[in-house]
């Protein structure tokens, strides 16, 4: 399976896939957009959002390399289409670490990414149990105990940015303490 980028119009991609899917019914791709779940505090109340993992990306998986030069046109011609990635011309599947992060948040965290859970080690650095951020601890560039989120940066082809994830401190297994 070979996996491309599309950019879309930011916060228009779940509008762009609707649209796509009623314009091309017998396009079977499939297509992915990542999100995350973040709580936040608004007027002293607590909600839940579902921002963007990728903010105007969207995902396609294809397996031969002919359905993404047969639906080429299909998707420029859609509304709030805007390009490719690397480039109209130069259509590219996605290789290397940027596949390793695009993976990471279709495959291994589902369409939704979570919570993750997490502790501080003895030298306040955060140790990730489970949850998306599990694996991204090196690209943590920023952490908020208060609001319980973490900035990690992404890269995307030559783009680099950041997102939060959220994550729920928990207490570390208790260690035993041995006095002689």
């Amino acid at each position: 399976m070979k996996y491309y980028a599309m950019q879309v119009k930011t916060r228009g991609e779940e509008k762009f896939i609707r649209l796509f899917r009623a314009l091309y019914p017998e396009c079977t791709l499939p297509i992915y957009f990542p999100k995350r779940r973040l709580s936040v505090r608004r007027k002293g109340a607590m909600t839940q959002t579902t921002p963007a993992v990728f903010p105007g990306y969207i995902f396609l998986e294809i397996d031969d390399d002919d359905s993404v030069y047969k639906y080429h046109w299909s998707f420029r011609r859609t509304d709030g289409f805007f390009r490719f990635l690397k480039s109209n011309q130069n259509i590219r599947a996605l290789s290397g670490k940027d596949l390793e992060t695009a993976l990471h948040f279709i495959k291994k965290t589902g369409p939704l990414a979570g919570i993750s859970r997490v502790y501080f080690d003895e030298n306040f650095r955060i140790v990730v149990v489970e949850g998306p951020l599990a694996g991204l601890e090196g690209n943590i560039i920023k952490v908020d105990k208060r609001k319980g989120r973490a900035k990690i940066k992404l890269d995307l082809y030559d783009d680099s940015f950041a997102i939060d994830l959220g994550f729920e401190l928990i207490e570390p297994a208790a260690r035993s303490h041995l006095v002689y």
